[in-house]
């Protein structure tokens, strides 16, 4: 049986779709979430996007800012910094050598199957 690896490689390019999700503009957690997931990537729960979010905040790619409501509770909103977009420039293009690579070593694999 094949395992589902889909999470495990999500994890090795979250921060790069995170970060990726700013470059329009700020936003908050659960926006970023539901961009995610209707770009096809799955549902990303609040228990592994917030880790990254504050991770990329101490890295100082991305700054927060807590905005209180009117009604309901206040959210973080988050934008990016310009280290952060130099580092989505950086790592998206090794993120995409990257994924050359794998396909076409798939690519190969697959041929000799």
């Amino acid at each position: 049986m094949v395992t589902d690896r889909r999470a495990s490689w999500l994890r090795g390019v979250l921060d790069l779709l995170v970060l990726s999700c700013l470059t329009d503009g700020e936003s908050y957690g659960y926006e970023i979430a539901k961009r995610l997931d209707e770009a096809g990537l799955g549902r990303i729960k609040g228990g592994t996007l917030y880790p990254v979010l504050n991770r990329l905040e101490e890295a100082g790619l991305v700054r927060a800012e807590f905005r209180a409501a009117e009604r309901g509770p206040g959210r973080r909103y988050y934008r990016l910094t310009p280290e952060g977009r130099r580092g989505l420039k950086e790592q998206g293009a090794a993120w995409r050598a990257f994924h050359r690579a794998v396909e076409e070593a798939l690519d190969r694999g697959e041929r000799d199957v």
